[in-house]
């Protein structure tokens, strides 16, 4: 199969000279580093490894001090010895993710099980796979692209690269259209162990596909409830020039259950991405949602949906930058916080003074369900272009007495109503994923909220 690969237009810059009394700085990551990446790889894949590795010995988690962090505390982190699992099989009733196509690749615990994955007949000049079944070739040609992304060095995703052993590749060349979907299925098994999923999709120039990502737990309902366990995901999207991709990431993570995500997407000229993030589980969770645009005319737009209860913490970070002109994005991100739970948005969007007639909106709305719920939300444009269409808002509201009351006077219960309109709330962002098995799934994971 003949790829083409191209130069990464955002490389890494050079590795800072670290000094060496700064080495293990925080024992607790000091530790985990360790334990991750004890499986060694061969040739430039342990050379990346290593340097993430250093990297994060000469790091320390963040803080609430940090401002990037203020509302969300992961100290808690260090209550736990987080460690790898020794068993990464499950048996397919063990896996209750839905089926939505027949290409999927299922990893348990960030490792490839090929008995459960199924790669159906795929066009030609697309490539399904995990590393370690890539051709040499192929493999070589990861390399142009895995960790070049911007943001290689926070420290959950350097992290990550630094326990590296397998990830997930899609590969489409030139004008290469997708049909159906491809799924990707990151299930974790086990208590208080690390499960790091890793991701890399390169849609080259004129090429269309969608993706789905499914972060699941195994195990019974009740044991779902009770493990405990840090999911430390990362995937990069590079969208070459006149590319599309609609990405659904769902995270479904057990309620006690740690989840720090990274999405990182490079955009070139005339590209679309689409984000559909839907955020369910975990006691605490965070998806940071960085873009980077390469080149003008893009268009990017970010859905997401947070549903927690109990007492889970959600966090979404989003960062665009259009750094050229004639682009176009929406974000629109909803809240349905219930209980103790503590909802949590920031989003920013950069234009600069290059990127000239940019159109750009953001909004948050929040729907908070109890007197205990909480949201901070920071919705945020920085503008020093000055010829653009920019708006961006947030909104925090309640079920209202009088919607209640009118539905009930057309004949409809009060615990009726009140699921009819969170319902309505939700199915906005529901209704824009393009996959029917998934949008008729998540509606019923609403219903019963």
């Amino acid at each position: 199969m003949n790829i083409e690969v191209s130069p990464s237009p955002v490389p890494n810059s050079t590795e800072a000279s670290l000094s060496t009394a700064l080495l293990n700085k925080d024992t607790y990551l000091s530790e985990l580093v360790d334990k991750v990446s004890t499986v060694k790889t061969k040739g430039w894949l342990q050379e990346i490894k290593d340097n993430a590795a250093n990297w994060v010995r000469h790091s320390t988690l963040p803080t609430k001090k940090d401002e990037e962090w203020r509302f969300t505390d992961v100290s808690t982190l260090r209550q736990f010895d987080f460690h790898l699992a020794t068993n990464n099989s499950v048996s397919p009733d063990s896996a209750p993710f839905t089926a939505i196509s027949d290409t999927r690749l299922i990893f348990v615990n960030g490792v490839f099980v090929k008995e459960l994955s199924a790669i159906a007949d795929l066009p030609e000049g697309v490539v399904v796979s995990n590393l370690a079944s890539l051709p040499e070739l192929d493999g070589e040609l990861v390399k142009e692209y895995l960790t070049q992304a911007e943001g290689a060095k926070e420290v959950f995703t350097a992290l990550n690269t630094a326990g590296i052993s397998d990830l997930a590749v899609i590969w489409l060349s030139r004008n290469v259209v997708v049909e159906t979907p491809i799924h990707l299925v990151f299930i974790t098994a086990g208590n208080q162990i690390i499960s790091q999923p890793r991701c890399l999709l390169v849609a080259k120039t004129g090429s269309e596909v969608t993706l789905v990502e499914e972060f699941i737990n195994s195990g019974t309902e009740k044991e779902q409830n009770q493990e405990i366990y840090l999911n430390n995901a990362v995937t990069e999207i590079w969208v070459d020039e006149n590319a599309g991709v609609n990405h659904t990431r769902i995270e479904r993570d057990s309620v006690e259950a740690f989840h720090i995500g990274k999405t990182a997407v490079t955009q070139a000229r005339n590209s679309r991405y689409t984000c559909n993030a839907i955020t369910l589980g975990g006691k605490l969770s965070r998806h940071n949602l960085e873009i980077l645009q390469t080149g003008e005319q893009t268009e990017t737009t970010l859905n997401g949906l947070t549903i927690i209860t109990g007492n889970q913490l959600s966090d979404t970070h989003s960062a665009l930058a259009l750094n050229y002109p004639h682009s176009n994005s929406n974000q629109l991100q909803k809240n349905i916080i219930a209980d103790k739970a503590h909802g949590v948005f920031n989003g920013k969007i950069f234009v600069p003074k290059p990127a000239q007639l940019t159109d750009a909106s953001q909004l948050n709305r929040n729907l908070l369900l109890s007197p205990q719920a909480k949201v901070d939300t920071k919705p945020q444009l920085e503008i020093t272009a000055d010829n653009v269409k920019c708006a961006h808002g947030a909104t925090v509201s309640q079920l209202e007495d009088d919607e209640i009351f009118y539905l009930q006077s057309r004949g409809i219960d009060e615990n009726s109503a009140r699921h009819l309109l969170i319902n309505a709330f939700a199915a906005e962002i529901i209704n824009k994923i393009p996959v029917p098995p998934l949008r008729q799934n998540l509606t019923q994971t609403v219903n019963q909220f």
